[in-house]
């Protein structure tokens, strides 16, 4: 994950909010629609490699999904909990902008203004 990954969902407010503000700020970015491009293991490691919250920071615990859970997922392993979410991604917040390094998710300008900057330091240094 070098380039700036965009998860997101069409009908999701957040994420069309998301959507704006990178447009409106020219970020390039690659858009991958959640449900239908599912992070993989590997991507879904990263991910949470890169939370300061672990897990609660992208798992969506107040959606249907998860509320129909029978099953705790503390009690899970790593390697459990990942192949959920492969499994169904409705079970991730919502949207998810990564660009390796960094992690925003839902919407937060001021979160994506530190990963827009850290970009435009890179090329500057380039």
């Amino acid at each position: 994950m070098n380039d700036l990954i965009f998860f997101t969902y069409p009908s999701c407010t957040s994420c069309r909010k998301t959507k704006k503000w990178l447009t409106a700020n020219a970020v390039a970015y690659e858009e991958r629609h959640l449900f239908k491009e599912t992070p993989t293991s590997e991507e879904l490691k990263v991910l949470l490699s890169l939370t300061t919250e672990g897990l609660d920071e992208l798992l969506a615990t107040r959606s249907r999904v998860f509320k129909s859970l029978n099953q705790d997922v503390n009690d899970l392993t790593l390697s459990q909990v990942i192949n959920m979410l492969v499994e169904e991604p409705r079970l991730l917040k919502r949207p998810i902008v990564t660009d390796g390094k960094k992690l925003v998710v839902g919407y937060n300008p001021d979160a994506l203004k530190s990963i827009l900057n850290r970009k435009m330091i890179k090329k500057v240094a380039r």
